[in-house]
């Protein structure tokens, strides 16, 4: 007996209802991953191309001297990555300003906002100049060698172009991948490095102009993407949201001041985590050695790390869009993406090191105790990087949400108050050395990730919609033209 007909029109339009929500699915996935990469792509890009200028910089430095290379190491790992970290993560607060500006497609207000953070940036910069300028004796009150100590201050001198150079570097960027028009970026940036390596060589190696030659060339490095990316938002290339330059980016000025704060201490956290991982192993017994293997490993995981820092900028536009354009489900879409994106690529690294462990230190060192600490220290480094794969990108969820200080109060927390101590008993009194503070860092990262999880999942991404709309609100113009202000109840 033939079955009802109705009930089989029925059965097949559910069939085909169930179909189409699954070709929904894939079809909404496969739109956000080509956005996700749009901006993720150029992103790692252009980062690995930043690093690779310090990297080539110090090659041809080491060419000099043992005493010019000790000396600008310290200047750039120690003087330069501190305000990179401040600089960056102030600069970060654009991100969330500009990419919620944009998905509102409140696009009149975004060059504003750019300009303000020129202000505060610039005026930071200003603030953080008489490092470089007293570089010399700080460094002699601290104990370094005197003639370490006089090329480090000459070294830093030169380096004050590079600290200005951040300022459009940062702003420009994020004012740029926030609207997807990053492509621009990594020409630039391949241009840049393709010309620092040849102006090294030619001032350092072939004239021997010595560490002028050097810092000529990495002066010229970061600033020739800076000058193309102003004059690509400048000249028309930008024109929705470009409107020239405004005295309103003097007004206001306060609320991005303490978003930047904000941001800064966020990521200066982060960035001078590592930094304080060299420190603490300065004092373990061999600390030429186990410093030289974790200076390879750290050297490894800083490329890595580019590539978590561009899916970091990925979430963090991707994040701020969709809020702005008030669509909570594309932005809890597109964390999951990120998230599990940067963590595949991650996973596939991890396998890589735990692989190949001390055979990769030879690409560095031929020394083979150094090799042999490298391969003991190789499981961590693969830890690190699997951690890393995912908690940059919540920190790019953060910056595009606009919670910048919940974030460094977590970071407080998990980084200083719990990952450091347990590295210093781990490594100085139950004995572990390196490996023991690298573990204790490794917690306070792990924990930092899981409270960044339960954060992300508890978030109600409706209310985050309706904050973000009254930021833009309270911080946007009806008419750029009549320069009226749009005022909040709040």
């Amino acid at each position: 007996m033939e079955g009802d007909p109705l009930q089989k029109l029925l059965s097949t339009e559910e069939t085909s209802q169930e179909e189409e929500e699954k070709l929904s699915l894939v079809k909404r996935v496969w739109e956000e991953s080509k956005l996700m990469w749009i901006v993720a792509a150029p992103a790692i890009f252009a980062r690995f191309s930043t690093f690779g200028i310090y990297v080539i910089s110090q090659a041809f430095v080491g060419h000099i001297g043992s005493r010019e290379l000790a000396a600008f190491s310290l200047v750039f790992t120690v003087l330069m990555r501190f305000v990179n970290g401040i600089l960056l993560g102030m600069a970060s607060a654009l991100a969330t300003l500009c990419g919620q500006a944009y998905g509102a497609k409140e696009y009149g207000m975004m060059g504003v906002y750019l300009q303000r953070s020129w202000i505060v940036l610039f005026s930071t910069a200003l603030l953080l100049l008489p490092l470089f300028i007293f570089t010399s004796p700080i460094l002699t009150i601290l104990g370094q060698e005197e003639s370490i100590a006089q090329v480090a201050g000459t070294l830093s001198l030169w380096s004050i172009p590079v600290l200005f150079a951040f300022i459009w570097s940062f702003t420009c960027q994020m004012f740029l991948e926030s609207q997807s028009k990053n492509i621009i970026i990594s020409f630039l940036a391949a241009f840049s490095i393709i010309i620092h390596v040849f102006l090294s060589w030619l001032l350092t190696i072939k004239l021997k102009i010595g560490i002028a030659g050097v810092m000529i060339s990495t002066i010229l490095a970061y600033w020739i993407p800076n000058i193309g990316q102003i004059i690509f938002i400048t000249c028309g290339w930008c024109h929705e949201t470009w409107k020239g330059f405004s005295f309103l980016a003097f007004k206001d000025l306060w609320p991005v001041v303490r978003l930047s704060l904000s941001s800064g201490v966020m990521l200066c956290l982060e960035l001078w985590y590592n930094t304080i991982l060299v420190l603490l192993t300065g004092n373990m017994e061999n600390a030429e050695v186990q410093i030289d293997a974790l200076s390879i490993c750290l050297n490894i995981n800083g490329w890595e790390m580019m590539i978590s820092l561009g899916f970091m900028a990925a979430a963090s536009v991707r994040v701020a869009n969709e809020l702005g354009k008030g669509n909570s489900k594309a932005a809890k879409l597109s964390i999951v993406m990120t998230v599990l994106t940067s963590l595949s690529i991650g996973f596939l690294l991890f396998l890589f090191f735990l692989i190949f462990r001390e055979r990769l230190a030879y690409i560095f060192t031929s020394n083979e105790d150094v090799a042999v600490a490298v391969g003991d220290l190789s499981p961590l480094l693969a830890v690190s990087i699997l951690l890393n794969s995912v908690q940059p990108v919540l920190s790019g969820v953060a910056i595009g949400a606009g919670w910048q200080s919940i974030v460094a109060y977590v970071n407080i927390g998990c980084y200083y108050i719990i990952g450091i101590p347990v590295g210093v008993v781990l490594g100085n009194v139950i004995n572990w050395q390196v490996k023991g503070i690298w573990i204790g860092m490794l917690f306070g990262t792990l924990i930092q990730t899981i409270v960044l999880i339960i954060i992300t999942c508890k978030t109600n991404w409706d209310d985050q919609v309706t904050k973000a709309r009254n930021r833009i609100n309270i911080w946007s113009e009806k008419d750029p033209d009549h320069h009226e202000t749009i005022t909040s109840d709040n």
